[in-house]
């Protein structure tokens, strides 16, 4: 059953997952999932607005001291909230304070917004994954917990098996395809509880697996562009998302125009 809601505003809330990596647009910038939802909710609503405070590998702790208080002072109807799991990707990690700073994300943008959206990030099938699941596992179930305490609604991509096919996943092995993101932001669309326009959770077609020549030079290919220069961010302290300003930082009109963000 469905209640035909009606939203007049979005933010958005994180980092990468949200900035809309790797749904790349023919002018270098970055569509995603919150942009895809937005439009979708633009169309049903005059009026509508939207913002986009996310910026590539922000840790929560950035996430809370550069987009929570902005988030809450805009007053939204709906407010996303997707961070943490690039501290649970950290070779060293504080779950404690990650759950204590993901406390203090939720208790600050509950009251603010009529809905706030959680969610249960995706994992793409493999070998990290299985390394990181407990500290992933560990995350949700916080997030879990505090959208039982503050009606937040939380949003179960994790437990849809059809976004851990590698298939659904850029070559950088962190980022979704655009077919990725168009099942998230309907997933969100539909815990919003607009009316399905597509089944979110079905299954790709079956495929045969790559053979072994094409996994040694898709893995020399990963190595070679996004391994070696993540490791060499780590080692020097430093991020992808140093220096860059959200996608579209004011609670506005929506537009499908393209942000200078750079690829």
């Amino acid at each position: 059953m469905h209640t035909n809601p009606h939203h007049t505003s979005l933010v958005a809330v994180g980092d990468s997952f949200t900035e809309g990596m790797s749904d790349l647009l023919p002018d270098g910038s970055y569509r995603g999932w919150a942009d895809l939802l937005a439009a979708r909710m633009a169309a049903r609503t005059p009026d509508f607005r939207y913002a986009n405070l996310a910026v590539r590998g922000k840790l929560i702790g950035q996430i809370v001291d550069e987009q929570i208080d902005v988030a809450a002072a805009m007053k939204a109807d709906v407010v996303t909230l997707v961070g943490g799991l690039n501290d649970t990707l950290r070779p060293k990690c504080d779950m404690v304070r990650v759950r204590d700073l993901l406390t203090q994300a939720v208790e600050t943008l509950a009251p603010s917004c009529e809905q706030l959206v959680l969610m249960r990030s995706p994992g793409r099938d493999g070998p990290v994954m299985e390394r990181f699941r407990p500290r992933m596992e560990e995350l949700f179930t916080c997030i879990d917990e505090l959208a039982a305490k503050h009606g937040a609604l939380v949003v179960d991509l994790y437990g849809a098996p059809v976004l851990g096919d590698q298939r659904l996943w850029d070559v950088d092995r962190l980022h979704l395809t655009a077919e990725g993101h168009r099942r998230v932001a309907e997933a969100v669309w539909q815990g919003l509880d607009y009316e399905a326009e597509s089944d979110w959770r079905a299954a790709l077609p079956s495929a045969l697996p790559p053979n072994w020549m094409s996994r040694r030079v898709a893995d020399a290919r990963f190595a070679k562009q996004y391994l070696v220069p993540w490791i060499g961010r780590r080692l020097t302290g430093r991020s992808s998302g140093d220096g860059r300003a959200p996608k579209r930082a004011e609670l506005a009109a929506f537009t499908e125009e393209p942000r200078d963000h750079d690829a």
